[in-house]
Parts: structure tokens; C-alpha cells; sequence
């Protein structure tokens, strides 16, 4: 009888990873700030790098314009509450525009946060979705190693968001692959850091080069009685008037009158010079490489993987863009099925993306072909759903 009273009085258990509390030893319920300087990233990439600026708006752009179909089980439901909030998530955005700012953020930062609305108490309904900036959020960890809250601080004050204060928790944390970090995502721009720097400083150096290529490129040389050098009045004169009268770009091709032993001895880019042009090409490719995107699609010279640009458009679509969009479908289903129900499941739409439109054209020709399908299997082949009388062989 004692033992059954024990039973009766222990406390319900909690399913949880038994390496999870290791997660959080080290500071227990204490905030833990992203460990890389999310505003200098953005500020030498995104802002300052054309090539890692129309890398992210390509991705983010295409995936924030695919359309998701839902799923109740089997049943595709052309109407429901949670395909109206995507598409009209809150009163100063649409559902593209606040995806594209969810993408962008995940490429730079490694991290998207989400918040959604609700009116509170019991009440599970989810009214808006925000996306929030990544550098303004930090992670509290709790006992169980996992996020307990999130603090999102701005100029000095900060909001606490629980994530347990309601059925549906208040932020969507998103996150790229870390080897390293159990809380925070590892951004593709961190990774093509080191690239982005050699871009930079290329794009740099080549304007430093027009700038003074603006005036004649090459050297005087003063060919005087044997010995003789300039004085320093003389070196003095001949360097102001070479800044004043032949430097900068309303003075190109102006030609040089020389004087008193001067000859001009023009000069070329060296081979060491147009190695340096070439690095920069091959920055520009790895910056490519790490975001997903082929570099014919950003017109970088020297690059032929792909026969033609339709084939690296598709290429882009499968590889990154369409895994991209899936897992965040994914994700805000999870996320949101307290509030709108179980067994729900967003796809994509492939049937409304034009570089698909080759991959789906061989699939109905390959289903057509196939005498051993009934009609409501080719159907179910091409993604449409099943109709009286189907099933026999079509």
C-alpha cells in the first residue's frame, strides 16, 4: 500500500533528452548573445558586396514568391484560416514580403525569428505574424538545455517573450546548421566571409587603380648630366603639378609637356596586377557557391558548369530554393498547429514555377506512357486527387 501511495504522490514525468541539461550548465537561465558581429557582416556583405546582394535577393525573392498548397491529411483544402494568415500575415506587410525578410535574415544571420500574435490567455488563435530583426534577439536558455524564453531588445528596452506562456509559443526560432553552437545558426555569409573580404578590397584596389590611372600611367625619369639628380625645389615642383594638373578624371589623356632632361617611360598592368583582377572573379565564385546560386545566374565570368542558363536556373530551383521554402513550411506548420489544428502539411506548388516547367512536362509524358497505372494513380502521380470511376487501367 505504501509503495502505490509513493506512485500515486510522484510527479507526472516529462519526456526530454537526457544530454539536453548538459546544454545548459555552463549558464543556467542566462541570456547568450550571438557570438559574431551580425551588423558588420551585413554592413561589408550584403550592403557593400553587389555579388552577395543579388546572391541573397535571389534566393529570397524566389522562395518568398513560391505558393504553398495545404494538406488536412490527404484532403487539399483550397480554403483555410491558416493559408489566409500567410498570405496576409499582418496590416503593413503580405505574406511575400514578410517570407522574403524571413529568408534574407536566415541567409545573413544564420537565425529568423518569427512572433505571433494572439490575444492572449487561453486563447490559441494566431491573429499576425512579424518577422524580427536576428541581431536584436537573444536566446535564455532553460533547465532542460533548450530555449525557455527569448529577449528582444531595442535602444535599451527589451520585451520577454515565455515560451510557455501560451498554446502556441510567441517566437519561431529558425535556424541554419551550427557544428558549433547549440542555440545559433551558422550564416552562409560568415562562412564566405573570408571571400567577401578578398571581394571587397579587389573592388577597392580597382577603383584606387582608375582613380590614378586618370592621369598618364608611368614614370618620369630625369635623364640629366651623369650624376645629377633633381633638387628638392625642383622634385617638389614637378610632384604639385603632376597632382594639380594631370590627376583625376577631368584630366584624362591631358598629354605631359616635359622639360630639362624628362622623358616619359609609360607603363602596363604587371601579370602580378591581373592575377589580382582574377582573384577576384574566384571570390565572386565562392561567395556564389556558399549561398546556393550558379554563378552564370549572377553573370560572373569564367564559369561554365552549366550548359546553359535554363539549366542552372533549374539547378538553383532544386537545390536551393525548393528545400529552402519546404523546411520553412515545414516549420511554421509545427510551429502553429495548436492554433489551427493537427495533421496539417504545406508543400509547394511546383505546378505555378516556370524553371520546373521542362522536369514537369517529362514526368506527364512518363506517366502517360505507362499502361500498367489506372487513371487515379497517373493522377496521383501529377499531384491531383483521385475521381469517380479512376480506378482502371488509363
Amino acid at each position: 500500500m505504501l509503495d502505490r501511495l509513493k506512485q500515486l504522490l510522484r510527479p507526472a514525468e516529462t519526456k526530454t533528452s537526457r544530454t539536453a541539461r548538459l546544454i545548459a550548465l555552463e549558464s543556467p537561465g542566462r541570456a547568450r548573445w550571438t557570438p559574431r558581429d551580425y551588423a558588420a557582416l551585413a554592413r561589408e556583405g550584403y550592403i557593400a558586396n553587389a555579388v552577395v546582394h543579388r546572391a541573397v535577393k535571389l534566393v529570397a525573392e524566389n522562395a518568398a514568391s513560391c505558393c504553398f498548397l495545404l494538406y488536412e491529411g490527404a484532403a487539399e483544402r483550397d480554403r483555410h484560416p491558416l493559408l489566409e494568415l500567410l498570405a496576409r500575415p499582418n496590416p503593413r506587410q503580405d505574406g511575400a514580403a514578410l517570407f522574403e525578410a524571413l529568408y534574407a535574415y536566415l541567409l545573413l544571420a544564420g537565425n529568423a525569428y518569427v512572433e505571433a500574435v494572439t490575444l492572449g490567455g487561453s486563447d490559441a488563435r494566431v491573429r499576425e505574424l512579424y518577422c524580427l530583426r536576428p541581431d536584436r534577439m537573444r536566446v535564455v536558455p532553460g533547465e532542460d538545455g533548450w530555449a525557455d524564453a527569448y529577449e528582444y531588445t531595442v535602444a535599451g528596452r527589451g520585451v520577454r517573450f515565455d515560451q510557455q506562456s501560451a498554446p502556441v509559443p510567441p517566437i519561431l526560432h529558425l535556424t541554419a546548421f551550427h557544428p558549433l553552437d547549440d542555440h545559433y545558426g551558422l550564416s552562409a555569409l560568415e562562412a564566405a566571409a573570408v571571400a567577401v573580404d578578398v571581394h571587397n578590397s579587389a573592388a577597392r584596389w580597382t577603383k584606387a587603380l582608375l582613380d590614378n590611372s586618370a592621369r598618364p600611367s608611368g614614370a618620369l625619369v630625369y635623364d640629366g648630366p651623369d650624376g645629377a639628380v633633381l633638387s628638392d625645389g625642383q622634385y617638389d615642383r614637378l610632384k604639385r603639378e603632376l597632382e594639380t594638373t594631370y590627376q583625376g578624371a577631368s584630366n584624362a589623356g591631358r598629354p605631359l609637356l616635359l622639360e630639362g632632361g624628362l622623358d616619359w617611360k609609360p607603363m602596363s598592368l604587371s601579370p602580378k596586377d591581373m592575377d589580382f583582377m582574377e582573384a577576384k572573379n574566384a571570390a565572386a565564385r565562392e561567395i556564389a557557391l556558399a549561398f546556393g546560386v550558379p554563378p552564370m545566374l549572377l553573370g560572373i565570368p569564367g564559369d561554365n558548369t552549366y550548359a546553359n542558363y535554363r539549366e542552372a536556373n533549374r539547378a538553383f530551383w532544386r537545390q536551393t530554393v525548393l528545400p529552402l521554402a519546404s523546411r520553412v513550411g515545414a516549420s511554421m506548420v509545427q510551429w502553429l498547429s495548436p492554433a489551427f489544428g493537427e495533421g496539417l502539411t504545406l508543400a509547394i506548388d511546383t505546378d505555378r514555377i516556370d524553371a520546373l516547367a521542362s522536369d514537369r512536362s517529362a514526368l506527364w509524358e512518363r506517366v502517360t506512357k505507362a499502361p500498367f497505372l489506372t487513371v487515379n494513380e497517373k493522377r496521383a502521380a501529377v499531384g491531383y486527387g483521385a475521381v469517380d470511376g479512376g480506378d482502371v487501367l488509363g
